[in-house]
């Protein structure tokens, strides 16, 4: 969309030019501009200090006014009064009342109403000329197959992958609902004037997931020029970002800070996300990370397990664990890796009953009372083979765990090839080894977990625990 031609990319605005923009859409820029930082002009544009700043100062940096928010609420507001937004809504059903359906829609619809053979579909506003102010970002869904493969033995390869096929259904979602739209026929899906791709969805896609943040107010939301703030963790975020009490959003300097004149204003994205999900949402890693901080990784129930279908069907977890840096050492939460501890021998049971309905239903029972799958744990805790229950999760841990080092351990020392971009390359690289150091101390962690649960528990617990280990 937004094509010269069918092959070629976006047409973007340059950045000089958004200040014109703003202004004519009242937002207000007070001691700041936008743009590329001197000396770092391959990173893109971002918030510049465009005089000496000092915390306290009740004014805003940036003003944005309330209806230029890219939020689900905004977006029924136009809807109200273009109906070519409407009609694309409702076509895509529920997707179409989530607030991540509705914000690509729009998004996409405004890069529609932007190409010169579309002039007569929707209704121009302030936002269809924003969109091409944003740059294209790297995210790891638009890496090469050649540069995905880097990635194996790190927890953003499924992680991509997953996304890819997630943004396909997606993308056929709407085409099937749209398909039967005259101006979608036309304009997106006609095998000679359509011009709709799964990189256009992408794209979109690319814009949401690395742009938006939670307001106050709004939810997540697209706020127009706050967006462009790069992030910075701890006491390295500049500014916070919020709403006033009329819903206008608000780009403030911290308490405290003073950014010289040409300097940086930063926020933070959020300062709990792990690398992989930094690398996953908005392509980059601080240079300061030195920890992967949380990684989940994926867990199946053993195929031998006779239990594995109904278990599969009652399982409302994520089925895998997450493991995270907690005072200095590394712990796991899961809630799905006690579903495949435990088995019938134990007390776990299953049974078939018909609803009033005339339909049939898996129930879980443990030892013959109804089980509420979500709260697994706190059955198992009153169980007096609790202590077997937690040697069995912690093995199976560390199995997996020492599975995933071993397969990042076959990726070290890889060649680059000429056709591999230097950002994959480089974020690839960090993730890999932040990831292994990370499995390397959950090892250590579960086996003195393991021998604290050996110590405080009877004798056959130690037999148990050579027996699985073995």
């Amino acid at each position: 969309m937004i094509r010269r031609g069918r092959a070629e990319g976006w047409l973007k605005h340059p950045i000089d030019v958004l200040p014109t923009w703003a202004a004519f859409h009242g937002v207000e820029f007070n001691g700041v501009k936008i743009g590329p930082l001197p000396g770092y002009e391959d990173r893109g544009s971002t918030v510049i200090a465009d005089r000496t700043l000092a915390g306290g100062n009740v004014e805003p940096l940036i003003f944005v006014p309330k209806d230029l928010i890219i939020s689900r609420h905004n977006i029924d507001l136009v809807a109200k009064s273009d109906h070519h937004l409407r009609e694309i809504i409702e076509a895509i059903g529920d997707f179409g009342r989530t607030t991540r359906g509705a914000v690509l829609t729009f998004l996409l619809l405004q890069a529609t109403m932007c190409c010169p053979e579309t002039k007569h579909v929707g209704v121009l506003n302030p936002l269809t000329e924003y969109i091409r102010f944003l740059p294209d970002e790297l995210l790891p869904t638009f890496w090469t197959e050649e540069e995905k493969e880097l990635l194996i033995g790190t927890t953003l390869k499924p992680a991509v992958g997953a996304k890819l096929n997630s943004l396909l259904r997606e993308f056929e979602t709407m085409r099937t609902a749209t398909a039967s739209i005259d101006w979608c026929a036309k304009y997106w899906w006609d095998e000679d004037t359509g011009m709709l791709t799964f990189d256009d969805w992408m794209r979109v896609d690319a814009m949401y997931r690395s742009r938006a943040l939670e307001f106050p107010g709004a939810g997540d939301c697209m706020m127009p020029c706050v967006d462009m703030a790069n992030h910075a963790a701890g006491d390295a975020t500049a500014a916070l970002y919020e709403t006033d009490q009329d819903g206008n959003g608000l780009l403030l300097l911290r308490d405290g800070k003073k950014i010289d004149q040409g300097g940086e204003i930063t926020i933070t994205y959020g300062d709990d996300k792990g690398a992989c999900e930094n690398i996953f949402s908005y392509g980059f890693l601080e240079d300061a990370v030195t920890s992967a901080k949380v990684m989940f990784l994926d867990l199946d129930i053993p195929d031998d397990d006779p239990l594995r279908p109904a278990k599969i069907h009652i399982s409302t977890a994520a089925p895998g664990f997450r493991i995270f840096e907690k005072d200095d050492t590394i712990d796991w939460e899961s809630d799905f890796i006690w579903l495949v501890v435990i088995n019938e021998e134990d007390g776990l049971d299953f049974k078939v009953r018909q609803t009033i309905d005339g339909k049939r239903e898996i129930q879980a029972f443990w030892n013959e009372q109804e089980l509420d799958t979500a709260k697994l744990r706190e059955s198992l805790e009153g169980d007096p083979a609790w202590d077997v229950f937690q040697l069995r999760a912690t093995v199976l841990l560390q199995n997996r765990v020492e599975m995933q080092i071993e397969t990042l351990r076959v990726t070290q020392g890889a060649k680059r090839e000429a056709t591999i971009r230097d950002v994959p390359w480089r974020l690839a690289e960090r993730l890999r080894s932040l990831e292994l150091e990370m499995l390397e101390r959950a090892v250590t962690a579960f086996d003195s977990q393991v021998r604290t649960v050996v110590s405080f528990s009877y004798p056959t617990l130690q037999e148990a625990h050579c027996q699985s280990r073995g």
